[in-house]
Parts: structure tokens; C-alpha cells; sequence
């Protein structure tokens, strides 16, 4: 009997591991380029193929949906592709993604390109981050990324000339138009045809070895981003972080306005310190912090001087003027004019209308305090010869008097010395019921 239930447990699992599809298929690791390229990402795209290599991946995708970005974060993120052990696809992705500018570059990068219907990619050509290019210059930086595209194009064995083109003359191409011309190696409508694509395919690594893709039944696991990573990226934007600074900036005016609010003050560092954080990575034209300052400038002195509007009109423009000069970088880098427009007005009504109250509050007399026993009247509850006592709200007081002052006599507080009123004779007599 029990040699029996033991054949039977034998052929089970002789059953179990030789029948198909049992067992876990292979894993692909993918990765979103989701908006402008930036040193954030770099760092993800590093980290999604440390969890491709400490998973065994079969591929990692990268998915591509950008306008471009900065072309140092480019040359690390193409770096880390090369340097890859896990086969990269990089794939366009949905209908009406791009991969312009850097994006090309990215999009070159992976062992396998593909893109989805309804895509487009190309119009390459770098853009200079301070001043203007002139020709020679131009001909450096070009020649530079010319030199990068051909020799990841040419080691993949696509159209590098073509490639070239997209730097030279900014061409742009559809998915259709990209396959055609030799930049792509497939074009797919989903993930799960792409995968179906790339089964059996044989790929040819950046260092020339070639390998074979097994993806049948392949599943997609989504990247494990850390919460570091997700700030960086949901404030990675120009305009986000524009906006967190001036709520930050505003935050910080509160607290110093009227102390011991505490959360304007501690909201406001924190916001500023993140808006920072995000403009830090981008280079900074100088005359846009200069006109920002100056906007500052100008909306506290229209609440403290009469200038019929125009300080605050002339501060607005200069927050837009230095919004819109603030980043140098390609179109897509910079802060959109609706966001500064957005902004100013609102941050400038605010700005005054808390100036104008603090000008009004330290205008008025002061009632609180020995400053606030200035210009009160009172009586002589003694002779001042010249000191003695005063009535003055009802209190009695030790008061001197420059002159003698009569007992019952109507005094007015001239100064306050220490614990002792200064007084003087007020020439009228009080009236009755005083």
C-alpha cells in the first residue's frame, strides 16, 4: 500500500514539473520616462535595472513619453542603458507619446526600439542653456551629439545617417516613417504584441554578444520607485517648483508678519526649501532671481507709498518678466506663461494687502505698554513740587512735573521714566464728573 502512495506522489510530481505552462514564466521589469528628462531620471532608470538584475529579468522595458530635457541627465541615463546586464526595449508609448529631443537619444539607447502607432520622435537638435550659439559653437555642441547618436545607432546596426539628421536639420519622424528609414525595429500597438513580437528574437548587446529573448507568457512588473524618487519626480516640473517657492516665500512674509503663527512659518520653509530642490537642477539665469527680488521690492513699497498702482503694476511684470527668464533651457524646461501669469497676480494682491496692514498697524498709536500712557490725561491726586501722585485711567501713578502743578489739576502724560509718569499742566480746569 504504501509503495503504491509513493509512486503515486512520484509520478505527481514528475507530472508537475515536466507538464508546460506550469511553472513561472519569465519577467519583464518596466520603467516610465514619463516628462522632462533630469537627473531624477537617471536615478530611476538606474534603480529599475538594479531590480531587473536582483530579479532575474528577461528584458527591461522602458516606456517613453517625454518633450526632452537636459542632455547631461541624457548622457547618464545612456550610460546606465549601456552598462545594462538585463537586454533593454525601449519602447514610444501610448498613441500620441513622443520622444523628441533627448528623447530620441533614450529611444536609440535600448537594444530593441520600437513604437506604437500614433507616435512620433526626432527634432534633435541641442539647444544651448545660457545665451546664444553662435556658429562655431553650434557646429561643437552638434557635432558632440552626432558623435554620441551614430555610435549607439551604428553598434545596433540602424540608420545612423538618417539619425543623424534629426541633430542636423531637427527632423522629426512618425512611427511609420521611423520603421521605414531603418531608426526603429518594430512598431507595436500594446505591450502584450510587443512582447509577442521580441519571443525568439535574437538581439545583439551594446558589447556585441548576442542573445536570445524568451518571452512567452512573460509578465510586466512596474518598477518599486522609492519615496524619494516620487518627491523628486512629482516636483521635478519648473512650474511646480515655482509655485511651491512663491508659497513658500509667501509662507515665510506671514510668519514674520505676525509672529507665533507657527504653521504658515514652518509650511512655508518647507515649501521653499522643496520648490528649491526642484529648480536646483536646472540652470538658473541670474536676471530672473534679480527681477523676482525686484517684484518683491516693488509690491512693499507700493503698500508704503501713495503710487496710484503703478509699484504694484511694475512688480507683477517684473514676477512674469523673471518667472519667464528664471530657467535656461529648451521651451519645454522653462515656466510656462500661464503658470507665472497665475501666480503673480494673486501673489501680488496678497503681498500688499498683508504690507498694508502691518504699515497701518505700526501707524496707529500705540495703546498697550507704557508708550500707550502717552498723551493720556489725568489728575493730580497731590501737589507735584515737583513730584507726586496722578490719577491717569483710573490708576494712581508717582508723577514728576517740569513745573509745580497744583493738587486737583488736569495733567496730560508727556513720557514715561521707569515706574514714574512725566506729566505736565494742562492750563484748562477739568470739568465736573471728571
Amino acid at each position: 500500500m504504501l509503495g503504491k502512495f509513493g509512486a503515486l506522489l512520484l509520478f505527481c510530481a514528475l507530472f508537475t514539473v515536466s507538464a508546460p505552462g506550469q511553472g513561472p514564466g519569465p519577467q519583464v521589469v518596466a520603467v516610465s520616462i514619463d516628462g522632462e528628462i533630469s537627473p531624477i531620471t537617471a536615478e530611476i532608470v538606474g534603480h529599475a535595472i538594479e531590480q531587473a538584475k536582483s530579479e532575474n529579468a528577461a528584458m527591461l522595458l522602458i516606456r517613453i513619453n517625454t518633450p526632452g530635457g537636459l542632455m547631461e541627465a541624457t548622457r547618464q541615463t545612456i550610460q546606465k542603458l549601456d552598462a545594462s546586464p538585463v537586454p533593454v526595449v525601449t519602447y514610444v508609448t501610448p498613441s500620441g507619446a513622443r520622444a523628441a529631443s533627448a528623447g530620441f537619444f533614450i529611444l536609440e539607447a535600448g537594444d530593441i526600439a520600437a513604437m506604437a502607432p500614433g507616435t512620433n520622435t526626432g527634432a534633435s537638435s541641442p539647444v544651448l542653456m545660457v545665451g546664444q550659439m553662435d556658429q562655431v559653437m553650434r557646429d561643437k555642441v552638434e557635432n558632440d551629439a552626432a558623435a554620441m547618436l551614430r555610435s549607439m545607432m551604428t553598434r545596433r546596426g540602424r540608420n545612423s545617417e538618417v539619425g543623424e539628421q534629426t541633430i542636423r536639420q531637427a527632423k522629426a519622424f512618425t512611427e511609420k516613417e521611423a520603421l521605414d528609414q531603418k531608426l526603429i525595429d518594430l512598431v507595436a500597438s500594446s505591450e502584450q504584441q510587443l512582447l509577442q513580437s521580441l519571443d525568439g528574437r535574437e538581439i545583439t548587446r551594446w558589447d556585441g554578444h548576442k542573445l536570445v529573448l524568451h518571452l512567452a507568457g512573460a509578465t510586466v512588473a512596474e518598477t518599486r520607485e522609492t519615496l524619494r524618487e516620487r518627491v523628486v519626480s512629482a516636483i521635478a516640473d519648473p512650474n511646480i517648483g515655482f509655485i511651491l517657492l512663491v508659497l513658500g516665500v509667501l509662507g515665510i512674509y506671514v510668519e514674520f508678519t505676525s509672529p507665533g503663527l507657527i504653521f504658515p512659518g514652518i509650511a512655508g520653509a518647507i515649501l521653499a526649501l522643496l520648490g528649491l530642490s526642484s529648480l536646483s537642477i536646472l540652470p538658473i539665469n541670474w536676471t530672473g532671481v534679480a527681477l523676482l527680488v525686484l517684484a518683491l521690492a516693488l509690491f512693499v513699497l507700493e503698500a508704503k507709498f501713495t503710487s496710484h498702482g503703478m509699484l504694484g503694476i511694475g512688480g507683477t511684470i517684473s514676477m512674469v518678466l523673471g518667472a519667464l527668464l528664471l530657467v535656461n533651457g529648451p521651451p519645454e524646461l522653462r515656466i510656462h506663461i500661464s503658470t507665472a501669469l497665475a501666480v503673480a497676480f494673486p501673489f501680488a494682491a496678497i503681498t500688499m494687502f498683508l504690507v498694508s496692514i502691518v504699515v497701518k498697524a505700526r501707524r496707529n498709536k500705540v495703546l498697550t505698554g507704557p508708550e500707550g500712557m502717552i498723551g493720556e490725561l489725568g489728575i493730580a491726586e497731590t501737589a507735584l513740587e515737583p513730584e507726586g501722585q496722578v490719577r491717569v485711567r483710573g490708576e494712581y501713578w508717582d508723577a514728576i512735573a517740569a513745573a509745580p502743578v497744583p493738587a486737583g489739576a488736569r495733567v496730560r502724560v508727556s513720557g514715561v521714566a521707569g515706574l514714574k509718569l512725566k506729566v505736565e499742566k494742562i492750563a484748562a480746569a477739568p470739568s465736573a464728573g471728571s
